[in-house]
């Protein structure tokens, strides 16, 4: 079952959804005339510190596997458990790219400045803020490469509400064709 996209929608900034196989990401870009994302999000906190990107991707998960578990290989079944049973924090991972593909794991959806406005505010209301209202960068090396940097995260992963739930639901938020629920990033490319 899926939900519908809004009828009217004019074609004014393009987004991405991006996935690994296993999770997906809500990519935007770093800086247009609704919002600059370098309050949130810095370059600074990479490794790289790259300033040319023109895209972020954001994905929210379980901190454990995150930050512990570098490939499969390393799952614990301590972080398991928790990511499983919604007892784990959860983090969001934020990515820059410089340009996006558009193939397989990689889709353009156009949306009006209004409808990326609301994912902003979808994206945002996700982060821990500090005491005052900044993002909290989480510093470890278990970065994925050299433009990327994990923060402190609201909710928590489980079962039922997955990486993929959160992306769906993102894309429900600023009136984008969704899955009506789905824990699989299959349940969202599906309708793209």
């Amino acid at each position: 079952m899926s939900v519908e996209p809004e009828p009217e929608n004019r074609k004014e900034i393009s987004i991405y959804i991006l996935t690994n196989g296993v999770h997906t990401d809500l990519v935007v870009p770093v800086k247009n005339d609704v919002y600059d994302w370098h309050d949130y999000v810095k370059y600074e906190h990479t490794v790289g510190k790259d300033t040319t990107a023109n895209f972020i991707a954001f994905g929210w998960g379980d901190k454990g596997f995150y930050l512990e578990t570098p490939t499969w290989a390393d799952l614990k079944a301590s972080v398991a458990f928790k990511a499983m049973t919604g007892l784990g924090a959860s983090a969001i991972h934020a990515t820059f790219y410089k340009t996006m593909p558009q193939n397989e794991a990689c889709r353009c959806i156009d949306i009006s400045r209004e409808q990326y406005g609301r994912l902003v505010t979808y994206i945002q209301s996700q982060f821990d803020l500090d005491e005052h209202g900044k993002t909290i960068h989480i510093k470890t090396k278990a970065n994925y490469g050299q433009d990327d940097a994990f923060y402190e995260a609201k909710g928590s992963y489980n079962l039922f509400y997955t990486c993929n739930t959160w992306a769906n639901e993102g894309l429900k938020a600023c009136g984008q064709k969704a899955a009506v629920w789905t824990p699989f990033y299959k349940g969202i490319f599906y309708h793209y």
